[in-house]
């Protein structure tokens, strides 16, 4: 009797990642969860080593002998943006665990984003502690804006959102830039999510003992404060996240293709990361931008309902003929919906419930707010 065939999907972030094995039916056979899998934090050797005990977990929960390998394994990976050592982590797979599959995609998790809610393309925002955006077109180029790291950009993530609530404080007690609104709030949340008096017993915080993570762990409780206290500065400050994280969007237009409008009929964006729960006071300042650039085309923003892990088993079918059936409209929910700015005018919707039709109908291989 021949083996039956599987695909294999990994959603590999810095902190922790996912796996999933779907049949040649489409149905996800076995899941399981391991740690991070970014290669410039653990060295390829160590992701390579993660990917194998994930996939062998993986195989053990849907009865599949460790030594039969997957047809294919789709990887999407923080980190992988570059050929080289995508190539490189392929390489050590097949040389030191040649039973997890026959054959690899490797690619960023941006990418397997926009896999999990379409096959044609579209546009993924990362907003979790740094942020990143990418669009696809259905001839597969790709253009990315932003995800240079907190030292260049982050324009709209937490780690950004927290500066700027920091560097409030300090500008307006050194008289530098007054702030016309309260600082008073903000700086007492400072203080207690640092465990700090002074300005400069932030200093340790910011430079000697400066933790990424940490520094932006701050911004949740901004988001907490603007929701039910309703703080001026602690709005303000995701209003003007809400503006940037538009601007990544309006700086790619021009790279749009016409193809991926004219197929989904508008533009469907994937938004991936913890800031994008704070939605309520990201909207005024992305609506403010989207407007004030007179963004040409219809826009849906959608929130992944399963794992982008799919997306990369989706992507590692595709490229290798093989017939994976997928319903993409199990995958997310449209959160808010944008019209085109037309003579002036435009409608902005919050929903969310409601779907979109792009790639909703189970279709062939060859035709995610985490």
């Amino acid at each position: 009797m021949a083996e039956t065939v599987y695909v294999g999907g990994i959603e590999g972030g810095a902190t922790h990642s996912k796996l999933v094995i779907c049949d040649l039916v489409g149905n996800v056979v076995a899941s399981t969860k391991g740690p991070g899998t970014n290669h410039w934090m653990v060295g390829i050797p160590e992701v390579a080593k993660r990917i194998d005990a994930m996939t062998r977990d993986a195989k053990t929960q849907a009865l599949i002998p460790e030594s039969q390998r997957l047809a294919a394994m789709g990887l999407c990976l923080s980190g992988a943006e570059q050929e080289a050592t995508n190539k490189e982590l392929e390489n050590y797979l097949r040389s030191h665990y040649p039973d997890v599959a026959e054959r690899y995609t490797v690619g960023s998790d941006t990418i397997g984003s926009i896999a999990t809610a379409s096959n044609f393309g579209g546009m993924v925002i990362i907003s979790g502690t740094g942020s990143n955006t990418l669009l696809r077109n259905p001839d597969g180029s790709t253009y990315g804006c932003g995800g240079w790291g907190h030292m260049i950009g982050d324009e709209g993530g937490a780690w950004w959102i927290s500066k700027n609530a920091i560097k409030a404080v300090f500008d307006h007690e050194d008289n530098l830039h007054r702030s016309k609104l309260s600082i008073d709030r903000v700086w007492e949340l400072i203080q207690e999510h640092f465990g700090v008096k002074t300005r400069l017993d932030l200093l340790d915080h910011c430079y000697a003992k400066f933790c990424k993570p940490t520094y932006s762990g701050l911004c949740a409780k901004l988001s907490t404060c603007a929701m039910e206290e309703g703080d001026p500065l602690c709005r303000k400050l995701f209003e003007d996240a809400g503006q940037e994280l538009a601007r990544s969007v309006c700086a790619l237009s021009p790279r749009i293709s016409p193809a991926l409008i004219s197929k989904c009929g508008e533009l469907d964006i994937v938004c991936v990361g913890s800031v994008w729960l704070s939605w309520e006071l990201l909207e005024p300042g992305f609506t403010k931008e989207l407007e004030r650039a007179k963004f040409k085309y219809d826009l849906k923003l959608l929130k992944l309902t399963n794992t982008m892990a799919l997306g990369a088993a989706y992507i590692a079918a595709d490229t290798y003929g093989l017939q994976l059936p997928r319903d993409y409209s199990k995958n997310y929910e449209v959160f808010y919906g944008h019209r085109a700015v037309l003579n002036g005018n435009s409608n902005g919707t919050s929903n969310g419930t409601n779907k979109t039709t792009n790639g909703s109908s189970i279709e062939a291989a060859n035709g995610t707010i985490q």
